[in-house]
């Protein structure tokens, strides 16, 4: 029976000061009982010799401190888990809001888990296919990669997260796939569309979903994408699954983290977040991956939206510095009516060179990538052109690029959330386009290519 001690002292927001402990851990978690026997809980966050700094879970409105009792319980924040997670809601604690039957734990794990090892790590190099064009056929995800998306304040990425949740598969009938789904700080109708679309699509047999929601205590949302990856490497490297995870909305949590950090009065970074936000964003981000001798993969898209659209940003600046590229989600072209609106142009993908090609997507991927990112750039430049200098300052081959342009956006980039276009459909839009363009305009593609895939007059 673990030690209760009644020398609670002080509560400043979601921060309690226990003193005369012993034997306390730092990250122990904590459970405070009231007269009435309600309990709420915590975690040590900082140990000052016989002092104990708890942060809670739950707040501390309501909280008397001086009939209440603290009782550490030796042991970190877990959660249980076993195969039957798959289909089921969990809130941001991991505790079920379905209404399904109690979880039976096959174990329990802690969520802050082990980092892995460098030297263990599997290089990424097999292809994911999102069934999303753009993505894909220019941006290509790969299992093992950390791929952000990048997104504005009122921008559609839950509509993008769901999508990718519904359509994202790896190629070959005996792989097992799953997704796990964190929504971190979000509205309740934010959290009943992404439950009703999952439902109805079908995409929640696959699916462990974790939702916490803007109303639930800020610590809480800290805990959230931990417990999201905690059921992913639960399902990759002991079931040998390969796993999506999706975490929206990363900027959220460090809002979180940054409360709680002014609540502890430490010195401020960069926009009054903490000092060790690349740090605790790193310590999320690096646990995707594969590790080497294991059938198991975990692949993460953390999204993000980007306070006044500013990718210099503290989140997303260190959110690129430690993943492998990013998507990137446009104003202008959400104005435009396209949807998903990505940007192709600034968008990256630093792995995609290794899942494609050959074997992996078609031997024509790598030529005609590079020859759709040059034709639309040029594209781009000869629209902007005309309108300082009006359509009479354009070549013929200026109009071409300007026409495959328009052509580009409205067909290739702008697919609507419910198609789910196989890499050989996407491919195969590519070259139609690219048709609009005369053969002697292909340069970055080889001629055995173009003889084979350029499209025949009719």
């Amino acid at each position: 029976m673990r030690k209760e001690y009644r020398t609670i002292q002080e509560v400043v927001g979601p921060l309690m000061l226990v003193e005369q402990v012993s034997g306390v851990k730092y990250d122990e978690l904590v459970e405070i009982e009231q007269a009435d026997g309600t309990i709420r809980r915590g975690r040590v966050l900082e140990i000052d010799r016989d002092k104990a700094l708890l942060q809670l879970f739950e707040g501390s409105q309501g909280l008397r401190i001086s009939t209440s009792k603290a009782r550490f319980l030796g042991r970190s924040i877990e959660l249980d888990v076993a195969v039957d997670m798959l289909g089921r809601i969990f809130d941001g604690m991991g505790k079920p809001i379905d209404n399904g039957p109690a979880l039976i734990p096959e174990k329990h794990m802690d969520i802050n888990g082990t980092p892995m090892n460098p030297t263990a790590r599997d290089y990424p190099r097999e292809f994911i296919q999102t069934g999303i064009s753009a993505i894909d056929g220019l941006n290509t995800l790969v299992r093992g990669q950390k791929l952000p998306v990048f997104s504005g304040s009122g921008l559609p990425h839950a509509n993008l997260a769901a999508q990718i949740a519904r359509q994202a598969k790896v190629l070959g009938s005996d792989e097992k796939f799953a997704v796990v789904f964190a929504a971190v700080g979000i509205t309740f109708e934010e959290a009943d569309f992404f439950i009703e679309d999952f439902r109805r699509t079908g995409a929640i047999e696959k699916t462990v979903t974790f939702i916490n929601l803007a109303n639930d205590p800020a610590i809480e949302r800290i805990a959230t994408p931990r417990m999201a990856i905690t059921a992913a490497e639960y399902l990759a490297y002991d079931l040998g699954m390969h796993v999506l995870v999706i975490i929206t909305d990363i900027t959220n949590y460090a809002e979180a983290l940054r409360e709680v950090s002014a609540a502890r009065k430490e010195v401020p970074g960069r926009r009054g977040y903490p000092g060790y936000l690349y740090t605790d964003l790193a310590s999320m981000y690096e646990r995707a991956g594969r590790i080497r001798g294991n059938a198991g993969s975990i692949t993460m898209i953390p999204i993000l939206s980007m306070p006044e659209d500013d990718v210099t940003h503290p989140i997303p600046d260190l959110t690129g510095y430690i993943t492998e590229g990013q998507i990137i989600l446009s104003r202008e072209l959400y104005r435009k009516g396209l949807t998903p609106p990505i940007n192709v142009l600034p968008s990256l993908s630093r792995l995609k060179d290794k899942g494609i090609g050959k074997g992996k997507t078609r031997e024509d991927h790598a030529d005609t990538m590079n020859q759709l990112f040059s034709a639309y750039s040029r594209g781009k430049d000869a629209k902007e052109l005309a309108v300082i200098l009006g359509d009479a300052a354009l070549s013929d081959t200026d109009k071409l690029y300007a026409k495959f342009s328009d052509a580009f956006e409205a067909e290739y980039v702008s697919q609507g959330y419910y198609t789910n276009r196989t890499i050989e459909e996407t491919l195969d839009l590519g070259w139609k386009l690219l048709g609009i363009l005369p053969k002697s305009e292909l340069k970055r593609i080889k001629d055995a290519f173009i003889e084979k895939y350029y499209p025949k007059e009719a």
